[in-house]
């Protein structure tokens, strides 16, 4: 063969690989919706100019009788990341048209394979046919159709095919898959990068069970498209069945939005719309939701689910990052009532407690700094709303942590500052067994604090480790609130306040290796003393960042066991305990914590009242305080077993605590967890507290699971929840089904039962039932 023919050879046959390339377009083709348009894009421009054309075959014949270039035998093309091989090739210079004939196999860059028994092209590539043509992606779905033809090089039309995205049976290939959509004719548009399903049907376990005209979706070289979305049902007690249909607009390539009707048969239609924009630097997202309901007679009488009408929500949360260090954003709701959000589960809306803030951060190397102001939206069905008007407004909270670069002295040296202004228009004040509790009062209060922590780690060469601590903090206050009436503590009734805090601290660890043929042991005690003046104007100030109190093991060992800046820890106190964790070669893992902790010197903190009370039956208000410990044991059978727990310092009586044990193996999975809470009066707990929770899994069959369970409240005697669902899970299809039934025997307005359901394609999209989390 002349070098001028070899030439052209390649050229056609880079043609030809580059023509069949265009069908693995099919191969990824999702649906979902995609950008409206999208110039059209000439396949060949993905192979670099400079790439090589590696040509293999048994031999390679010129007939210049009929101007035919074959190569034939075991032929192999190699060409810009494009594979193929083909028992013959064949170029007919008088038709220009080129001939794959023979198990044609290629692999496209991207890893899709297409396999066909011949393709034939023009020498342009813009005409051509497949026969027996089939495609696999790298995302494990298929094509398969009778025949395919391309068409003025923006048309790809495929006769009979099937599309599906489950993987053929092992045992039986010839059986249908799982599911699968037959079309008489299968349309890729090049220009408008569409593919039209013609004479759809949709078979499930080989059977029909929908047909359709026409579907028309996105191809994969765009991402969004204007249309419907898949519908989602629910149904819950309240509201009866419904049905949302959700349209997807596109806006620009920077904007979008949604609108979602939704038809209650309780209640009548709701309407939503979700509007989104995406900045250079951040994005918006603006939400809108509102329904005249039709029957507010089914919501229990005296609620404002029953005495609302017309509802509505206005939400906006947006996020932007001003450089890379700054972000600034916020997330605001406000809506007509203070439960509509929550009875009509709008999405990331349906929590008790919402929180409305703007916020500016900042993140470097050393240090952070976190700006925001807070408002607490409480979604309840109490038509007066009288626990929105008790939380606290929050303008602003500030936070600045900072750790200087170079040691001081050989050790760390770190800074924290907090600002917090509040104010309520509403006091917080209720009684518990005589205790009054003020968990606010109204009016407004500021607090800046500031703290310098100095701390150094030495180890000496018998191993332990000793780790000396300094710490100054500084408080104050501005108090413009009403005086607690009826508090009997001595409440400071002054406008402003301030106060200090001076720690010396010393921690000693000494960790003990212990190794036998078969296991490591690791065995650490710890102790700890701090040092420090009585705390300052202890329960004399509100409290308002500092009544959540918890003393377990986790917090054993913290220099300032208050969670926030309101009460600070006074007087010289020392913290005992140990840690161990063991390792056997078996399979067996152990660890644990055990400790105690003394009130040494000065006034104990968590023995002095405050308006909330927050120590009062804590375990820390004695000189001695309760026992606190956690432990656990991992088996290699699937088996783990932990426990927290809290024993009475005196006769080591189970003041708090939760064991849970839990079974894993591959058919059957559970969890059992025990929870007891003994009662506080004075901090607001009137009763003891004990409850099981259990969640179980069974897998009875291939790919079925059965799952379910309860929340069982002891003291009361009433199941607080129940759920029992079925599931169907394989490689391309997953169906879920739950009923959950949740109880409040303090608040029967809040009881509801649900159905969720849940039915994913695989590629094609969901069909849902329900909002709830149904696993």
């Amino acid at each position: 063969m002349a070098a001028g023919d070899r030439k052209y050879f390649s050229k056609q046959l880079v043609a030809l690989l580059v023509s069949a390339a265009s069908c693995s377009y099919f191969g990824s083709a999702p649906a979902s919706y995609g950008q409206a348009s999208a110039p059209e894009q000439n396949i060949a421009k993905k192979i670099p100019e400079e790439a090589k054309l590696l040509l293999s075959a048994n031999e390679l014949v010129y007939n210049r009788d009929a101007d035919l270039v074959s190569a034939v035998g075991g032929v192999q093309i190699n060409y810009g990341g494009y594979k193929m091989v083909a028992q013959k090739v064949e170029y007919n210079q008088k038709t220009g048209r080129m001939m794959a004939l023979g198990n044609v196999e290629m692999v496209s860059p991207d890893g899709n394979r297409i396999y066909a028994d011949n393709l034939d092209v023009t020498d342009n590539f813009s005409d051509g046919f497949l026969n027996s043509l089939r495609i696999e992606t790298t995302d494990n779905t298929r094509i398969v159709a009778e025949s395919g033809e391309r068409v003025g090089g923006t048309k790809m039309i495929l006769n009979k095919g099937v599309y599906t995205a489950c993987l053929p049976c092992a045992e039986d290939p010839k059986r249908a898959p799982f599911w699968q959509v037959k079309a008489k004719r299968v349309i890729q548009n090049g220009v408008t990068h569409t593919i039209r399903l013609e004479s759809a049907r949709f078979e499930l376990l080989g059977y029909p069970i929908a047909f359709l005209p026409f579907i028309e979706v996105p191809d994969n070289t765009v991402k969004r498209k204007s249309g419907f979305l898949f519908p989602t049902m629910s149904l819950s007690q309240n509201l009866g069945f419904g049905l949302s249909i959700p349209y997807y607009y596109v806006i620009s390539p920077s904007m979008d939005a949604t609108v979602t009707t939704t038809g209650y048969t309780a209640q009548g239609f709701l309407v939503e719309g979700e509007f989104r924009q995406r900045f250079e630097n951040g994005t918006h997202i603006l939400r809108v939701a509102g329904i005249d309901q039709a029957k507010p007679d089914n919501f229990s009488s005296g609620t404002s689910d029953a005495e609302a009408s017309r509802r509505g929500m206005v939400a906006s949360k947006a996020e932007f990052r001003i450089n890379p260090r700054w972000t600034f954003g916020w997330d605001v709701m406000v809506q007509s009532d203070n439960n509509f959000s929550k009875t009509y589960k709008l999405r990331d809306l349906t929590g008790t407690d919402h929180t409305n803030q703007i916020y500016l951060t900042g993140l470097g190397k050393r240090n952070y700094f976190d700006m925001r102001a807070f408002y607490f939206d409480v979604q309840d069905a109490d038509r007066t709303n009288t626990a929105e008007k008790q939380q606290a407004i929050v303008y602003p909270s500030l936070d600045y942590h900072y750790v200087a670069p170079q040691p001081l002295a050989g050790g760390e040296l770190s800074a924290d500052v907090n600002l917090t202004n509040i104010s309520r228009t509403h006091d917080d004040f209720y009684t518990v067994d005589g205790f009054d509790r003020f968990r606010g009062l109204k009016g407004q209060t500021s607090r800046l604090t500031g703290e310098l922590e100095w701390k150094r780690t030495y180890v000496t060469p018998t191993g332990l480790v000793i780790t000396p601590l300094l710490a100054a903090r500084g408080d104050a206050f501005a108090l413009n609130m009403n005086d607690p009436t009826g508090y009997a503590g001595n409440y400071l009734d002054d406008n402003s306040a301030t106060r200090s805090m001076f720690t010396a601290g010393l921690e000693m660890r000494y960790p003990i290796l212990m190794t036998t043929e078969n296991s490591t042991h690791i065995l650490e005690p710890i102790a700890q003393i701090y040092a420090r003046p009585d705390e300052q104007l202890a329960g004399r100030l509100p409290n308002e960042d500092a009544q959540s109190f918890v003393f377990d093991a986790t917090s054993l060992f913290d220099r300032d066991k208050f969670s926030g800046y309101d009460r600070v820890e006074g007087g010289t106190r020392a913290n005992v305990g140990v840690q161990y964790t063991g390792t056997f070669d078996s399979g067996y893992k152990l660890h644990g914590i055990f400790g105690q902790s003394y009130q040494i010197a000065g006034q104990n903190s968590f023995a002095t009242d405050d308006l909330v009370n927050v120590g009062a039956d804590s375990g820390l208000e004695t000189t001695r305080s309760d026992y606190v410990g956690l432990g656990g044991v991992e088996t290699p059978y699937g088996v783990s077993v932990t426990a927290s727990y809290r024993l009475d310092e005196k006769d080591f009586e189970f003041r708090r605590g939760d064991l849970t044990t839990a079974y894993q193996n591959d058919t059957f999975q559970t969890q059992v967890t025990y929870t007891h809470l003994s009662a506080q009066p004075a901090y607001g707990f009137a009763e003891d507290n004990d409850e099981i929770q259990t969640n179980s899994k069974i897998k009875f069959k291939d790919y079925w699971s059965i799952f379910g369970g309860i929340a069982w409240d002891l003291n009361n005697d009433v199941l607080s929840r129940r759920t029992l669902g079925l599931t169907y899970e394989d490689e391309c299809t997953i169906f879920t089904i739950a009923y959950t039934d949740t109880r409040d025997s303090d608040d029967e307005t809040a009881s509801d039962w649900t159905i969720g359901a849940r039915l994913t394609f695989r590629t094609l999209g969901d069909i849902k039932i329900g909002t709830n989390t149904l696993e």
